[in-house]
């Protein structure tokens, strides 16, 4: 099978999948240019509500494929950079599930997704002074975000790879699960997901983002979803609610 990008959507939850298996599911142009596109077209979709990134066969990714930097540095980071902010700009929320490796662009996909999973046994590193690269400023600056500013220089200026429970404690990763428990958990959290608000979700997202000037907006959109009245009634009557302000 050619590398590319396969994608399901089961439950209200998309998964998206890093499918270059010979090379650890390292990134080719042609699948970095064809991540923004789909992440439109899932997030326009109103069937929807979570987005879940994850790899093939054990390995979440290993970065970009060395033989697109060979070609052109320069334009493989532009579109790493491209398919990193569509990620991150998703209105819906996305979840990295990560096993094996997370190298690289690979770290830098997972990044830019909102929460972290990952199984023991994940190695995760941000490479780019093995490789002579300027790291972008935009993913300097959402590492540092995560992990803060000594971790972030930790990993950038070694290169080297840390496990999943460093990776905990710098609060790169949110949860690590045991080996063989990621997919359950994953499926277990993320149900808990499409089962809430997408109006809290879509709003704190921005708001956690550090987006300004759209609270006004936000008021407007929860004045006139029915969400809110539908919480309380739902918990008054001791029922699941059925929330139906869409992102999409």
């Amino acid at each position: 099978m050619e590398p590319q990008l396969l994608h399901d959507v089961t439950d209200a939850v998309a998964t998206v999948v890093v499918h270059h298996p010979a090379k650890r599911n390292a990134m080719t142009a042609a699948m970095w240019r064809a991540l923004p596109p789909l992440l439109d077209r899932l997030a326009a979709d109103p069937g929807v509500r979570v987005l879940v990134l994850t790899g093939a066969d054990g390995t979440f990714c290993a970065g970009a494929d060395i033989s697109t930097l060979r070609r052109s540095p320069e334009e493989a980071q532009t579109l790493a950079v491209a398919a990193e902010e569509a990620l991150a700009a998703f209105p819906k929320p996305t979840l990295a599930a990560v096993r094996g490796h997370c190298v690289g662009g690979g770290a830098q996909l997972a990044a830019a997704c909102d929460l972290r999973f990952a199984e023991e046994g994940a190695l995760f590193g941000v490479t780019p002074a093995k490789l002579g690269i300027v790291y972008p400023a935009s993913a300097t600056r959402r590492l540092v975000s995560l992990v803060g500013p000594a971790t972030t220089k930790y990993l950038l200026f070694s290169g080297e790879l840390i496990d999943a429970w460093r990776a905990l404690r710098t609060g790169l990763v949110d949860e690590v699960l045991p080996e063989g428990g990621l997919g359950k958990r994953v499926a277990e959290f993320t149900g808990v997901l499409a089962a809430r608000s997408q109006l809290t979700q879509a709003a704190a997202k921005e708001f956690a983002d550090g987006r300004t000037g759209r609270d006004a907006h936000w008021s407007a959109e929860a004045r006139g979803s029915g969400d809110t009245a539908e919480g309380v009634a739902a918990f008054l009557e001791r029922r699941a609610p059925r929330f139906t302000w869409s992102a999409g």
